[in-house]
């Protein structure tokens, strides 16, 4: 695992205030619609009104898709908004044409038309899907949900739960959303933060739970822009993957977890509090813990804890790229409120409608960041000479990075930078298409922060 210092300073510079308390199988007929929907959620606390949102099937988050692993996903995306869109099926290394991303590998389905998505799932793991048309505010609206692909062998745990944490900005009278998605502030410094924060639509999520129990839980942020810092109470365990992709060994949970926008973690744990009462909280910008999923205590699963787990199996194709024979790249990343573009540049690139760019780019453009080989080792170092911390993420391939010492992490779809840091980044090109490179701040990526790479 990567050894960084993670001050709370980094992270708090990409989060923003909290103020209101407030099983599909192999389809063998037509595919099971899945269907963008405005509909009513309650997301504020009782007592206030339900809040309109955009929505697949009619719940939010969307209906959490399970698959085995290896078998064919198919569903026939229905458009019922009055606005177009697409289904990007966020880590799944598929076949380029089954994407989602508008305007780059598929056309917007316009309302009232559809689409069929038909992939075959090669990984095991975590996933999720979402709104690849506008996504910054029709993410924001709701379009998401949890994408399961089961491995063979399950492990040996009592339960399995998904929690998708997200936060909403409404009116603190209405508990309607916040309609400016176009915001100044939010495209040009950390992007769109809710003022309430939840967990699988629900502001307090509470569940249900016995002493030694032991559960797997699958983390997804699937927020716009807040990063989140965790720490458990009264729940002991381990990570087991990161981003889908397995660890090598179960490692033991940080005192402080680091969940960036789009990034998944698996965690195996052990409920071992004394009390009533155990939580995963999070760490405000106040500085003060909240929680975030409580876990209500009542009876024993067993008297006593179990062994460590075992490392969750492989995926497929997870060698480490050859470092040596690696062709090297390199992203800047620029722009935003207080960085250190000229004045001039800023104002040329306002002028354009963006505040950020990619390799000297602003907007994914028609012609590609690089064009790669199928097969090719690549490093590609980010260099984040702005102001804030961006999620970067990569269509179509997981990677690797590369740590100070030269030993490669993780697999990961996303990687965190930070303020006036350089991360470096290394996979093999194994994946052959159109595949869009951004940041997962999603008002980042709407202001400039999106280009592609094109592997033939």
């Amino acid at each position: 695992m990567q050894n960084v210092t993670l001050t709370r300073r980094a992270v708090l510079a990409g989060m923003g205030a909290t103020a209101l308390t407030a099983r599909i199988g192999n389809a063998a007929t037509a595919p099971t619609p899945l269907t963008a929907q405005r509909a009513m959620a309650q997301i504020a606390p009782e007592g206030y009104p339900q809040t309109e949102v955009w929505s697949y099937d009619g719940t939010l988050p969307g209906p959490q898709l399970r698959v085995p692993q290896g078998a064919r996903l198919q569903r026939r995306f229905v458009n019922k908004l009055d606005v177009p869109s697409s289904v990007h099926w966020h880590g799944i290394r598929i076949d380029n044409a089954m994407d989602g991303v508008a305007g780059l590998t598929q056309d917007a389905v316009p309302p009232g038309q559809t689409f069929d998505y038909d992939f075959v799932v090669p990984d095991a793991g975590t996933y999720w899907y979402h709104a690849h048309t506008n996504s910054m505010e029709q993410v924001a609206r709701g379009l998401s949900g949890a994408l399961i692909i089961e491995e063979p062998d399950a492990p040996d745990v009592d339960r399995d739960e998904v929690l998708l944490l997200d936060d909403w900005l409404l009116d603190p009278d209405t508990a309607q959303l916040e309609p400016d998605f176009t915001h100044p502030m939010d495209l040009s410094h950390g992007g769109r933060f809710g003022n309430l924060v939840g967990t699988n639509g629900h502001y307090a999520l509470t569940l249900k739970a016995k002493r030694h129990e032991r559960l797997r839980l699958r983390l997804i942020n699937a927020a716009n822009a807040r990063i989140f810092v965790l720490r458990l109470t009264g729940l002991s365990g381990w990570q087991v993957a990161l981003d889908g992709m397995s660890l090598p060994a179960p490692e033991p949970i940080p005192e402080e977890l680091i969940l960036a926008p789009a990034q998944r973690v698996d965690l195996i744990v052990d409920v071992t509090g004394d009390g009533a009462q155990a939580a995963i909280e999070r760490l405000g910008n106040d500085d003060q813990w909240h929680s975030q999923v409580a876990f209500e205590i009542s009876g024993e699963a067993s008297r006593t804890r179990r062994d460590a787990p075992a490392p969750l199996p492989p995926n497929p194709n997870m060698a480490p790229p050859d470092l040596a024979q690696a062709r090297p790249l390199e992203m800047k990343i620029e722009g935003g409120a207080m960085g250190r573009m000229s004045r001039s540049q800023m104002q040329g690139l306002m002028q354009s409608g963006n505040f950020w760019t990619l390799g000297g780019k602003a907007g994914p453009g028609d012609t590609p960041f690089a064009q790669l080989s199928k097969g090719e080792p690549v490093r590609l170092r980010f260099v984040n000479d702005t102001a804030f911390p961006h999620a970067m993420h990569l269509h179509g391939m997981h990677f690797r990075e590369v740590l100070e010492d030269g030993r490669l992490g993780p697999m990961r779809d996303t990687v965190l930078t930070f303020a006036g840091r350089s991360h470096e980044v290394a996979f093999t090109a194994d994946n052959p298409g159109k595949w869009l490179l951004h940041c997962h701040m999603l008002a980042h990526a709407a202001a400039g922060m999106s280009s592609w790479i094109d592997v033939t």
